[in-house]
């Protein structure tokens, strides 16, 4: 039984969602909504040492309409204002974001270092220009290489990375790259830098080093 006052990761991440549930489930039926390429869950992790990493991810809501994404993002904490060791997730139905997951265990992400210093003014904007053109399918021919992407709230600086399913795929990655960088308006001097998760899984304490580098 969960301690006094102790508060479950997932109903803090869904409370707010829940109530907008609540207050439109009348309408539903006479709301025309625009459905998305694919369907899309949100994660919530909450990095508690009493719990293994598999223990403290949580999933939140899966959506597939554009309406139901808005209904998603307005509903919960903004990025920049989640605690220190938190990370939202979204990825495609049925994916896990996992390294551990068969769709992303030989793939890898495209990382985007926020320094904290930015965070208010950059991370949000970041994070939210990420996910339209993630659940927009924007990447034309790429979009089946895609999986998902997380945000990673922390002391030391932000990050939010672009899950890949293959990490060989050079050219299709590159293009996926280059759009992120165009389309997130990152300049010269934020660089964002290409890891393959089994590379990333096999480091202890140490970065990974990047395939590529735009």
């Amino acid at each position: 039984m969960a301690a006094s006052g102790e508060i479950d990761e997932t109903n803090e991440v869904t409370s707010n969602i829940q109530q907008k549930e609540t207050t439109t489930e009348l309408t539903q039926e006479i709301v025309t909504k625009h459905p998305l390429q694919n369907s899309w869950s949100l994660w919530f992790y909450r990095s508690d040492k009493s719990k293994s990493w598999a223990e403290n991810l949580r999933k939140v809501i899966t959506f597939n309409t554009v309406e139901d994404f808005w209904g998603v993002y307005n509903h919960v904490l903004l990025a920049s204002k989640l605690q220190s060791g938190c990370d939202y997730s979204v990825f495609k139905e049925g994916i896990e974001p996992m390294w551990e997951d068969e769709r992303n265990r030989l793939g890898g992400r495209w990382l985007i270092n926020v320094n904290k210093g930015n965070r208010n003014a950059e991370l949000d904007r970041l994070w939210l220009e990420l996910l339209l053109i993630l659940v927009g399918e924007a990447f034309g021919d790429d979009h089946d290489s895609v999986t998902g992407a997380v945000v990673q709230k922390r002391n030391k600086g932000d990050k939010i990375g672009l899950w890949t399913c293959k990490s060989d795929e050079q050219d299709s990655i590159l293009r996926i790259g280059k759009f992120v960088k165009e389309r997130l308006s990152l300049t010269g001097k934020n660089s964002i830098g290409y890891q393959s998760h089994l590379d990333t899984a096999g480091k202890t304490g140490s970065t990974a080093k990047n395939k590529f580098t735009l």
